[in-house]
């Protein structure tokens, strides 16, 4: 069972924090990216994690419903049904829900697994996000205490966020938030620590200076001794057994050796997406561009099938986002060290 167990989810997280690598965490909004995504775990032999945001949630229940945890539930039974066909793991996340989205995105999603459940299925998702970094801190701990409970009884954990991830995703742009809210703190970190310690398995998106979307070399500045120095602030205060379970947002463009110093850190999951949206889409450019005259009617004329037919360029994109997936789990050092089978 491909998908991972309550179990198996914290067990790859334990075995990254001790084997010191993280997972590719790739957002998905069809089949195709579903696809490429599973394509590429497998043939890297690393497990990953794949997620569904609101914007892609709302996107794969289409343009005439247009309901965000619906779309969700569709993608997470998609990938279900298709990575029994591969001997990795594979987890389920939902990514960045705010506040103003919880009550129709991440609570019917729960709801969806209390269903499951109560049928004698598994989970539909590993964990879930609550991007509660727009609130004051203590409102955004108020809020994931209250989430964190109703998930811990699910067996799901939940991912938070203190600290503002900047640029722009699904909407929600942040590109105007002062400078220092860019950089988690370490006392930031240690109020996340034990506020949410004992509640249920959490894991924590600090921020760094990391930002959504894709910029040249040299316009952003990550800092990634922060995770060091909060991670230091916990451990010192609750023991080496404190040590979180760290979150990288924005990982699309990072350079190597900066993805792989936070790996010291904690960092057992890197969300890639921009990255992944420019590797499907740049094949089917390719295709479009090389065979102008066969995907369009032009003149008159009756183009050619073989070229427009959706399903030709779709699966060189698939292959375009597996490709730099295989990368991806390359630089986080997870190829190689799948699990499945052993837990």
């Amino acid at each position: 069972m491909p998908v991972a167990t309550p179990k198996q989810f914290a067990a790859m997280l334990d075995a990254a924090q001790k084997g010191g690598y993280a997972y590719p965490a790739i957002n998905v909004t069809s089949l195709p990216t579903i696809n490429g995504a599973l394509k590429a775990f497998a043939e890297s032999k690393s497990d990953g994690i794949i997620q569904v945001s609101t914007g892609g949630g709302e996107f794969a229940s289409g343009t005439g419903v247009k309901d965000m945890a619906l779309g969700a539930i569709v993608l997470a039974e998609a990938v279900h049904i298709l990575a029994e066909r591969y001997n990795i793991l594979v987890a389920l996340h939902t990514d960045h829900c705010h506040p103003k989205n919880v009550e129709k995105f991440l609570k019917p999603l729960l709801a969806a697994t209390r269903a499951r459940r109560a049928a004698g299925k598994g989970n539909l998702f590993n964990s879930h996000m609550f991007d509660g970094s727009e609130l004051s801190l203590a409102e955004n701990m108020k809020v994931s205490t209250e989430l964190l409970k109703e998930c811990a009884e699910l067996e799901i954990i939940l991912e938070v966020e203190a600290g503002v991830v900047g640029g722009e995703e699904d909407g929600h742009d942040t590109s105007g938030v002062a400078n220092e809210k860019l950089y988690t703190t370490p006392e930031d970190m240690v109020t996340v620590y034990e506020t949410l310690n004992g509640l249920g398995r959490f894991m924590f998106a600090a921020t760094f200076g990391n930002v959504h979307g894709s910029y040249k070399p040299g316009a952003v500045k990550l800092k990634p001794e922060i995770l060091k120095d909060g991670q230091a602030a916990v451990t010192t205060k609750h023991g080496a057994a404190a040590e979180m379970d760290l979150v990288f947002h924005g990982g699309s463009g990072t350079p190597l050796e900066e993805i792989r110093e936070t790996l010291g850190y904690g960092v057992i999951k890197m969300n890639i997406d921009t990255d992944t949206q420019y590797a499907f889409t740049r094949p089917i450019a390719d295709h479009m561009l090389k065979n102008y005259s066969g995907v369009l009617k032009i003149d008159g004329e009756v183009g050619d099938k073989k070229i427009y037919d959706p399903r030709i360029y779709l699966k060189k994109g698939e292959q375009g986002l597996c490709d730099r997936m295989k990368d991806a789990c390359n630089d986080l050092l997870s190829n190689g060290k799948t699990i499945f089978g052993t837990v």
